[in-house]
């Protein structure tokens, strides 16, 4: 708990800062992909920090839970740095994102690389890490776009594997670093001013 409190205070303060930092649109978003791959309510508020700069602060996860076998616990915060091309919301833009997250699954048949071991195992942790990423919005009217995003890095996750999606005997207490894609996105974006 004490641990949310603290991303919780940092989040404050950069929705402060940014606030403060000639904040002429604010934007709230919500990531489709997030909600068809794993049913997760997200949202994200970005503000622009000036012509070509914007913050993006970005959360979702699950915390409840689903029918057994299946677990798919998970909560995350991703905060973006985004350069613009054109002029902010508008066109291409680049980003550098940190990640933070905790999660709990298994009980998921996913038949790709490591994610197949998710129909017989549990996993429950914790992972960070950053990336880049490169993405589009598209006008659509005055107050709302559409924005497409793909991006790739570097998570670290210190993890614990249990035998079955279930209750049941620790296996293995490891950590992996992952390369490859740590942030996807088709959204919605609504702006208030």
């Amino acid at each position: 708990m004490k641990e949310l409190r603290k991303i919780v205070l940092t989040l404050a303060l950069l929705l402060t800062a940014a606030v403060g930092a000639q904040a002429q649109k604010v934007a709230l978003k919500t990531n489709a992909l997030h909600w068809a791959a794993m049913g997760s309510p997200n949202a994200s508020l970005e503000f622009s920090m000036g012509p070509k700069m914007t913050l993006d602060l970005y959360g979702g996860g699950n915390l409840w839970k689903f029918e057994k076998p299946l677990e798919v616990r998970h909560w995350l915060v991703q905060p973006e740095l985004r350069y613009w091309f054109c002029e902010v919301f508008n066109g291409t833009f680049v980003g550098l994102h940190g990640h933070y997250g905790r999660y709990n699954v298994g009980g998921m048949d996913i038949p790709v690389g490591r994610l197949k071991n998710l129909k017989d195992h549990r996993y429950e942790g914790y992972f960070y890490g950053a990336g880049l990423s490169l993405g589009h919005q598209w006008i659509l009217s005055k107050h709302l776009n559409l924005e497409a995003s793909l991006g790739g890095g570097w998570a670290r996750t210190p993890y614990k594997k249990y035998e079955c999606p279930v209750c049941s005997p620790l296996l293995d207490e490891s950590t992996y670093d992952y390369f490859g894609i740590t942030r996807a996105t088709l959204s919605l974006t609504y702006f208030f001013n």
